[in-house]
């Protein structure tokens, strides 16, 4: 189970602020976009031809990110575990939106997973599971941002480079982006998966 009810915490969150970045805990809109424009810079450029899933997509807010920007992918899906976000969203972008959970549910085949935030309030084993079944469902890679650091927290979710050293040995992949300093205590990594070894 995740460190909260997600049930009680965003719904809760969604019916005190409405369709509004706060209703995804986010401290405000600017600081939301902030974290959108640094998995933008990992995405190729060509993004018009990549399909990419966003896990945990919440009002469809990424989606709405790069309409206004005019850089909407070739295909779009959103997956959100929370039914009430999910009919939201897929009224709001008009785009392909599931109604699925992330950890227990067979996930779709895309060019890239991304994933803003959703890390933040599961647990350490729940966001080494989510990072590899987007990673395993992706052909070229799952790019996600997470609470960075070792503090501990009743309701939030820090990961150290330990846990980041963990991964890429257990998933056998390598970093192909990372960026921090744009938002204290928070970080953003691009993994793909390595070719097989030929010995």
């Amino acid at each position: 189970m995740p460190k909260i009810d997600p049930q009680y915490f965003y719904l809760a969150a969604l019916k005190k602020y409405g369709i509004d970045a706060k209703a995804l805990c986010w401290n405000t809109k600017e600081h939301q976009y902030t974290r959108f424009e640094v998995l933008r810079r990992a995405l190729p450029k060509d993004i018009n031809n990549c399909i990419i899933a966003d896990a945990g997509c919440g009002l469809g807010d990424f989606w709405i990110f790069l309409q206004e920007r005019g850089e909407v992918p070739k295909h779009y899906i959103g997956i959100e575990s929370l039914e009430p976000f999910a009919q939201i969203a897929k009224k709001r972008t008009k785009q392909e939106i599931l109604y699925l959970d992330i950890l227990t549910d067979t996930l779709p085949h895309t060019d890239y997973y991304i994933c803003s935030g959703t890390l933040n309030t599961l647990t350490s084993f729940e966001s080494f599971l989510f990072v590899k079944k987007c990673l395993d469902a992706s052909k070229e890679g799952v790019i996600f941002n997470f609470l960075y650091g070792d503090k501990e927290s009743e309701i939030y979710n820090y990961i150290d480079d330990a846990q980041i050293e963990k991964m890429l040995e257990s998933f056998h992949a390598e970093i192909f982006f990372e960026a921090s300093g744009y938002i204290d205590n928070d970080k953003t990594i691009g993994l793909k998966k390595c070719a097989p070894s030929l010995e």
